[in-house]
């Protein structure tokens, strides 16, 4: 379930608490008359099944109560209450599998911004992958896979397409063109240090390295790899499954790649440079492909199964300012 808090002024509130009670997917409806002091209005609150989400919350806002008010939705991990179970049952589809738009759009969002935070955690990780890369030790690899933040801007511009959000797209298309250039630059000049001081040098690179290579020689399974990775990843975002999430981060060789690049190139390796420049493009390509795909998919489902706004057995009293309560059978 998800919990609803909403202020709505005045001359709305009437018109959101008729559709809140009308809907069967929203459980445990409560009106505070004149509870709000900024903005000036009531505070409403009720329980959503998660997969009736996005039709309450659509029809918010088409009242206009977030420009007007306010919605807040939180999370609610346990609700014990067969008002709560009959709202699910009543509702078609399973809310593991239910997409909320409103909170991925927002769980990706702060991911998306090119911050210096961003850029310190992906030029820390490539110049692990860096390392990882010469001593040949995937351990390394994986663990600079699990540091980098790429995947919040590769999500945020599927998203951004698939729901037709631009600055959404060119926030998350500035942090991948911005940061990836900035953290190779940071992992030459790193590796030229490391060099200097004798801890690393070109024959290093040049050996064999039967773990890493493979960041360096693209193949069509470097594209099958990356689109399953970017399927997995949506849907463990959609679904909020950060176990999963960390599995997509370990199996994409988008930091190492880009490490590889830049070592490449602080050494003068040509044909490494290239190898690696074209895996990152690839996995990078194929990510956001396969998770625009998934949520275009689960757009499409939802839509089918998406419940429309129907009456439920209600005893509706509107409450004015003299505080008497809103009752919804169920």
């Amino acid at each position: 379930m998800l919990h609803l808090r909403i202020i709505a002024p005045p001359h709305l509130s009437d018109a959101v608490v008729k559709a809140l009670a009308a809907d069967g997917a929203v459980a445990h409806l409560a009106v505070l008359p004149g509870a709000a002091v900024e903005p000036l209005g009531d505070v409403i609150l009720c329980d959503v099944a998660r997969e009736g989400a996005n039709a309450v919350l659509d029809h918010l806002r088409t009242l206009g109560v977030e420009h007007e008010g306010a919605i807040a939705i939180d999370e609610s991990a346990v609700v014990l209450s067969d008002a709560a179970q009959l709202a699910a049952a009543r509702t078609p589809g399973t809310g593991a599998d239910a997409v909320v738009w409103e909170e991925i759009e927002h769980r990706t969002g702060q991911d998306t911004r090119l911050s210096a935070t961003y850029l310190v955690l992906l030029i820390v990780a490539t110049i692990i992958a860096a390392v990882g890369v010469l001593l040949d030790q995937p351990i390394l690899i994986v663990g600079a896979m699990v540091v980098g933040p790429e995947f919040g801007p590769l999500a945020g511009l599927s998203i951004g397409l698939v729901q037709g959000r631009r600055p959404m797209v060119a926030r998350s298309a500035a942090a991948l063109a911005v940061g990836f250039p900035v953290a190779m630059a940071a992992t030459v000049a790193a590796t030229w240090l490391m060099t200097a001081a004798g801890l690393v040098d070109r024959s290093m690179l040049l050996a064999e390295r039967p773990y890493t290579d493979f960041i360096w020689r693209p193949d069509a399974l470097s594209w099958v790899v990356g689109f399953l990775a970017g399927i997995a990843g949506m849907v463990s975002i959609t679904s909020a499954r950060s176990g999963a999430l960390i599995g997509v981060l370990i199996s994409v060789t988008t930091v190492p790649a880009a490490a590889n690049v830049a070592v490449a190139a602080a050494y003068g390796v040509a044909d490494e440079a290239w190898g690696s420049a074209l895996q990152l493009l690839i996995n990078l390509a194929a990510i956001v492909v396969a998770g625009a795909l998934t949520l275009t998919v689960q757009r499409l489902w939802w839509r089918r199964v998406r419940p429309p706004v129907r009456p439920v057995s209600v005893a509706a009293r509107r409450p004015r300012r003299g505080g008497s309560v809103v009752r919804k059978a169920g």
